[in-house]
Parts: C-alpha cells; structure tokens; sequence
C-alpha cells in the first residue's frame, strides 16, 4: 500500500482567509493538558499526553505520548483554583524530552499546594 503525501506552502479557508504552513507547523500546541490536581488526580481532557503522576503536594508529573525533539521547548504550566480559599501564586515546570517532570503548584506564601484546575500547554518541535 502506497502512502499519500501533502504539501502545502498555505492552508486556505473558504471564507476565512488564508494561513502559511509554518504557523501550524511551528506555532501550533504539541502536547496540552487539563487535569484535576487535587484529591485523586484526573485528566480531563488533552492531546499527546500519556499519563500524568501525583507526587507530593503540589507537585505533578506530565508524560508525553511522543516526545519532543530537545528539553529546549516552550511549556506554559498553569492553575485556575487552588483546592482551599487561598490565593494561589505562581508556577514552575521542570523539563525533559519526554515530559514535564515537575509541574509545580505554588500557593501566594510560596508553599506547593494542590490545585483543583492544572492545565499546560508545550509548543516545539516533536522528535
């Protein structure tokens, strides 16, 4: 069996206009997720992911279905609710190919604490 192949310099919309390739290629979101960060830990909803992991508190582990081509990606890790009515603070991620190894929730006192909402979103090359 003979494999298709298409190539396109723009992708072109009937009544939206038209877009060159390299946006799709180079600027679309590799891998995303949303998941559930506090109690027993749920995806809800993503793309290329293949499992996620509950460390300590506050701490979370994100691995991809296929890996990307370096550590040398952009991920945007990010928390909508913190699980108690403190204010939540910022966020950190730890990077592999492979994975976000640390996704770290921080509350406003700078102490890592669960989240009810966790979303990342990576943007890069795949391998």
């Amino acid at each position: 069996m003979a494999l298709g192949k298409i190539k396109a310099d723009t992708l072109e919309h009937s009544t939206a206009g038209s877009l060159d390739t390299s946006y799709v290629v180079n600027g679309s979101a590799k891998a995303w997720i949303t998941f559930n960060g506090s109690g027993t830990i749920a995806i809800r909803d993503s793309h290329n992911i293949a499992s996620i992991s509950d460390g300590a508190n506050g701490l979370y582990g994100v691995n991809f279905t296929s890996t990307m081509s370096t550590a040398n990606y952009s991920s945007i890790c990010n928390r909508a609710s913190f699980a108690s009515t403190t204010a939540g603070g910022a966020n950190a991620c730890t990077v592999t190919s492979g994975s976000i190894t640390k996704l770290q929730s921080y509350d406003s006192n700078g102490s890592l604490g669960d989240r009810d909402n966790i979303t990342s979103h990576v943007l890069g090359d795949l391998a």
